[in-house]
């Protein structure tokens, strides 16, 4: 199965480095919050990852177009221009990134790389979280409930859309934070059936509002509740705390 990340917002909440850098190229041990999600993907056996790209997307692009010397021991020989490659340290991943629009919404970058994904199920999550969650686990309840679509439940203080569930997992109702909320929330690292598609019309297409909503009416959509570490990087102070755990040596996340 393919893996797509949303990776094209602005990362506003954070501007004190996205505005070098698209957020999911900001750095935790010296590698993009990007990465460590693929890793932990690639840790299961998932290797084929879907980049949904747009603020500088070109920074995404030199990373992995240089990323085998970035994980390389490299002499470079000026006198003939030669490169010589020691030894080298890479990853088995095929990565395409697609150009999914500046101010394309998120239901409208997944709905852009339909032609990439193809008429079978793949993994949908944003490129600003990490989390210990067992990959497997999660893609069996999806294959057990039958329905269109999956998503991680956290439960945290509310920063994301909010969920009401069953206690079998199906999601009743999906709605915008309100600012009494504390109950469980979409973490991503989602699955999705091909039908998916079906519910987004546009580039303006918000994935969070109409699509989820109607998925949640229509009993299409079920939650993954998960109580393991999980943590978004929307702000300074969240990135710092995922530096201080990735130099502690005991970072929850890293299970590869």
């Amino acid at each position: 199965m393919k893996v797509v990340i949303l990776a094209g917002g602005l990362g506003t909440r954070i501007s004190e480095e996205s505005h070098l850098k698209p957020k999911p190229m900001i750095e935790i041990g010296g590698k993009p919050i990007l990465w460590h999600i693929m890793k932990t993907y690639s840790h299961f056996g998932y290797n084929e990852f879907i980049i949904c790209a747009g603020y500088k997307q070109h920074v995404i692009k030199e990373y992995f177009a240089n990323y085998y010397l970035y994980n390389s021991d490299v002499t470079f020989d000026l006198s003939d221009n030669s490169v010589k490659v020691h030894s080298s340290h890479t990853d088995p991943w095929k990565v395409t990134i697609v150009d999914t629009g500046l101010e394309t919404m998120t239901g409208g970058r997944i709905r852009r790389i339909r032609d990439y994904v193809g008429n079978e199920p793949f993994f949908l999550t944003y490129g600003d979280a990490v989390s210990d969650i067992n990959i497997p686990e999660l893609l069996s309840f999806h294959q057990a409930h039958g329905k269109t679509a999956t998503i991680t439940a956290i439960s945290l203080a509310q920063m994301k859309g909010v969920l009401n569930t069953r206690e079998d997992g199906q999601v009743t109702a999906f709605r915008e934070k309100d600012d009494q909320d504390q109950s469980l929330i979409n973490g991503g690292f989602m699955v999705m059936n091909p039908e998916i598609f079906n519910y987004l019309s546009g580039d303006e297409t918000v994935f969070e509002k109409e699509p989820m909503e109607k998925l949640a009416a229509e009993g299409q959509l079920y939650a993954f509740n998960y109580e393991g570490f999980w943590q978004c990087m929307d702000t300074q102070r969240e990135m710092k705390k995922l530096e201080e755990l990735w130099d502690s040596g005991k970072a929850p996340w890293k299970i590869w």
